[in-house]
Order: C-alpha cells, then structure tokens, then sequence
C-alpha cells in the first residue's frame, strides 16, 4: 500500500478513537480519585505521544534504536524482544497485542501462530535488512490499523500502573497526592501518561541503577507540592532522568539521550 493510502488510513482511524475512560483505582484499603479523560483529550494525547516517539510518521511505527536489543513498535515505540534476549525493561509490545486482539483487531497472521512472545527478527541489523518485507509491511499496517487501540492502551496502562505504585510507595498518601494533582487537568493527564510509557511505573525492581529507579513512581515521590503541579511534575522528572544517566553503565552510553529526555519533559508544563 503507498505512503498516501496509509496516511488517509491513519487520519481515518484517528478520527475514530472513542475512548471514554474512568480511571478508578481501589489499592490498600482507600479508592483512588478518579482520572476523567475524553474521548477528544485522548485522542490528543495518543497523537502526541506519536509524535514523541516516532515524530508522527508510519516509518517511525517500525523501529530498532542504535544500541538496543529490541525492537520498539507502535506510536508509544513499545518494546519487544527477540526470543534468548531479555533485558531489564518492560517488555509492552506482546500486551498491546492481547489488548487489541482482546478488542477485535485483525492481528498479521505472523502473530496469530502462538509466537507473539518474541520478536521475529533477532538483531537491529536483520529488522533493517526486512524494513520492506512482506512480513514487516503486515506488521506496519497493523500498527496503522490500531493507531486508536493504541491510545486506549496508553490510558489503560496509566490505569494498571497506580495501585502497583502505591503499593511500593515509602509514601502512599503522598504519592496519591501528588499523582491526584498532576491528574487534575487534561495536560497532566498526558504528562502521566507520556512519562509511563516513555519510562515505566517505576515498580520493577530489574528497572534500576545502583538500587534507584527512574519511573513515574520516583517522579511522584520526589514531589512535595512546593510548586504548580506541572511545574514541580517536569522539575521532579528532570532529576529522576539526570541521576538515572549518572548511575547508568558506561557501555550503554545514555548520556547521549539527556537532552533529547529532557526536552520533552520541558513539554510537560507548557
């Protein structure tokens, strides 16, 4: 299919995210405040983690990052691995699948065999060589089929996300605190759900450096309400990512995402 036909398809399934989700959390004896998200602020929020993660092309739908051992997939560039290569990170890409499935999206047959589990190609190098294989084009219309399943996926990920953080929280009613205030506006809304994705919950424990994390568990927890909850939020975030690149390997070389990092969490409180 040609590059125009796909782009109709995506502004056509953009139009058609309908996602109306209450976000109603009962962890640790106490309900949870509940997260209101239209179905337009989801829509806007889907489209700009796209845009974040993949400048808001089809290309960027499929990609395999210099440095990294897996692929990363979808407008949130989920992540998945081949099969013998695990790695600390959560691996999101084989529960976009079941969540989609779970939903009615036609899955590419290649995914319907049982071996979703693992990406098929084994290395960066063999995923560029197949970038315009019959299998990889499956895959990319895929993804542009379920571009508003995505979106749903990304809320429903914030909202698997606070009962496991409160629960590891040192803190809990400070967490829920903080997290109730970002959540109090349409841009906090996706300043919580960007962050999830674009570093994780902050809940596993394969997901630190020197025994600290870098998630939006930490984020939440270094806030303290001595600032505008946006402000304070991409203040909070700053330092989480600044001492996860110090505590970092040397080999992995992340000092050369910061800015990149940092930039976007400076889109947090504009």
């Amino acid at each position: 299919m040609k590059s125009g036909t796909l782009e109709k398809k995506v502004n056509a399934s953009s139009c058609q995210v309908a996602v109306s989700l209450t976000i109603i959390m009962l962890a640790n004896s106490f309900l949870h405040a509940a997260v209101d998200i239209s179905s337009a602020d989801a829509q806007r929020i889907g489209k700009r983690i796209w845009q974040n993660e993949c400048g808001g092309t089809i290309s960027g739908l499929t990609s395999w990052n210099v440095g990294e051992n897996f692929a990363s997939l979808g407008i949130g560039h989920f992540i998945w691995y081949p099969k013998g290569q695990p790695g600390p990170f959560d691996e999101s890409f084989p529960k976009l699948v079941r969540f989609v499935s779970a939903h009615g999206a036609n899955l590419p047959q290649f995914l319907l065999t049982g071996h979703d589990t693992f990406c098929p190609w084994n290395s960066r190098a063999e995923f560029q060589e197949a970038i315009d294989s019959p299998k990889m084009k499956q895959l990319r219309q895929f993804l542009v089929d379920t571009i508003d399943l995505q979106a749903q996926f990304l809320i429903a990920r914030l909202q698997d996300a606070l009962p496991k953080m409160v629960a590891q929280a040192g803190d809990r009613e400070n967490v829920q605190r903080q997290f109730d205030r970002v959540a109090s506006s349409a841009q906090g809304c996706y300043a919580l759900v960007d962050y999830v994705n674009f570093k994780g919950e902050g809940t596993l424990a394969t997901e630190r450096y020197h025994g600290q994390g870098w998630g939006l568990l930490q984020v939440l927890e270094n806030m303290h309400g001595t600032q505008s909850a946006l402000d304070e939020f991409a203040a909070s975030a700053k330092t989480v990512l600044r001492r996860r690149v110090a505590n970092s390997p040397p080999e992995r070389g992340e000092a050369r995402w910061l800015s990149g990092w940092l930039a976007r969490v400076d889109g947090y409180a504009k």
